[in-house]
């Protein structure tokens, strides 16, 4: 399916910024100037021919008039009170594009609604000006996405692209992609939860989600996506009411805001709690890279980093795998299975997180060290430890783990073992890990 075709206008957001792994970005919801967009919403598990047919008898709609929004009854924020986007260098460099609530995009598609927290993906993200490449890049990843296998049952778990334009801005055009917006995250997830965990039933239904997107990512489009966190794993939107209570909020309590360099900034608004959650989507591509094609530069989230990657080996789909269970780790235990910070107190090192490694799952195979470059900063020739950082002997996953007995958590540990491999071509496929006995177990959930 071509993504360039005029799609129908949807209300979402702006997100400034290059990629979800970056903070500061300026996200705001938009709405759309035509009737019915709303319903393009609940047709998440619908096949793509209805949708195209429904988008385009959309199309010949006429469009509905703007809102009209306060242009009064706001608090006016102090001049030294500095907003989420204020901290950053693009935006000190009038890099961000400046959007204001109300403002109307592409040829009347789009009509800001307010703006939302950051590190959220939305539906319209603008990139910061003098990014182009890594615009194009990026793109030309959602194509891939768009395009490999859409009858797939991954396909509604990784996040797409619905269209691309350009604002134009003397110094610098922005360019602009389109999404479904989504709720929270896994991360806002945690957060929301009194207990910072995920109970046992949580993260058998989103596992799932997820492995059947990265099946998709890595069998179907051969890609790699490199950053996977619980801020990047999001839940898509069933309820439409969200939208309807973010908007009238809006109206009747306007977002306090402040004027800098003549851009207005304003204060964050999140969505309320829906009724229903939707289906776990795989988020941010701006790390994606080609898995058919080996490589062994840095990638991934510190604590998640894989052996591969820690010794500069040439990696592919199975970093990502890697990068999964060290994360259900953090979300069903409440804690990082992996820190790697350094005992002279420089913070995160390579050589205090393979220690980590090392005491959890033994000395690494001797021909997973001939592959990496850096191999002979931390081992000799013959596989033995040189780095001067300890290890600590007699811990184990089974004592790491503190809330699961039994037989139980033999299958969970098992789960884990099947991703946690310290060779590549030792760890499951996220295709045979749908298949592991312990997510497909029917739980009393007392964990």
């Amino acid at each position: 399916m071509c993504l360039n075709w005029e799609r129908p206008p949807v209300r979402g957001v702006v997100d400034q910024g290059l990629s979800g792994r970056q903070k500061g970005h300026v996200i705001t919801i938009v709405g759309d100037t035509r009737r019915a967009a709303s319903s393009f919403w609940h047709t998440q598990g619908a096949s793509m021919a209805p949708l195209l047919r429904w988008a385009r008898r959309l199309l010949r709609r006429a469009p509905s008039p703007p809102l009209r929004f306060p242009t009064a009854g706001f608090d006016v924020i102090p001049a030294t009170q500095l907003l989420e986007e204020e901290q950053f260098d693009d935006f000190k460099a009038g890099d961000y594009y400046p959007v204001n609530i109300g403002d109307i995009f592409a040829s009347n598609k789009y009509q800001v609604l307010g703006k939302l927290g950051d590190d959220d993906y939305v539906a319209l993200k603008v990139f910061t000006r003098h990014h182009g490449e890594t615009c194009k890049n990026e793109f030309r990843t959602y194509e891939t996405i768009d395009k490999a296998n859409p009858s797939h049952p991954g396909h509604p778990h990784i996040r797409t692209a619905l269209n691309f334009f350009t604002l134009d801005r003397p110094g610098g055009d922005h360019q602009c992609l389109v999404q479904r917006p989504m709720w929270d995250s896994w991360k806002d997830l945690l957060r929301r939860n009194p207990s910072q965990r995920f109970s046992e039933t949580l993260l058998k239904g989103g596992l799932q989600h997820l492995l059947r997107g990265l099946d998709y990512l890595h069998t179907e489009c051969k890609l790699v996506h490199t950053d996977i966190k619980a801020d990047n794993i999001l839940h898509a939107i069933v309820d439409q009411g969200i939208f309807e209570a973010f908007v009238k909020e809006e109206m009747e309590r306007p977002s306090p805001r402040k004027h800098v360099n003549s851009a207005t900034v304003y204060m964050s608004r999140r969505f309320g709690l829906p009724k229903d959650f939707g289906r776990i989507v795989l988020s941010d591509v701006g790390s994606t890279v080609r898995g058919d094609v080996k490589r062994n530069h840095d990638a991934q989230p510190n604590v998640y980093r894989s052996p591969e990657v820690m010794v500069k080996a040439e990696w592919s789909y199975p970093v990502d795998i890697w990068n999964v269970g060290a994360m259900i780790w953090d979300v069903f235990q409440g804690r990082h299975l992996f820190h790697g910070e350094d005992p002279t107190g420089k913070g995160y090192t390579t050589r205090a997180h393979l220690a980590e490694v090392i005491e959890l799952l033994g000395p690494p195979p001797l021909d997973l060290l001939q592959r990496g470059v850096r191999s002979k900063e931390f081992f000799s020739e013959d596989g033995k430890w040189i780095a001067d950082v300890p290890i600590t002997h007699g811990n184990s996953l089974e004592k790491e783990e503190r809330f699961l007995t039994g037989e139980n958590k033999d299958m969970f540990l098992n789960l884990v073992r099947g991703m946690l491999a310290w060779r590549p071509e030792d760890r499951k496929t996220a295709r045979e890990l749908l298949e592991d006995p312990w997510l497909n177990t029917i739980n009393s959930d007392i964990s």
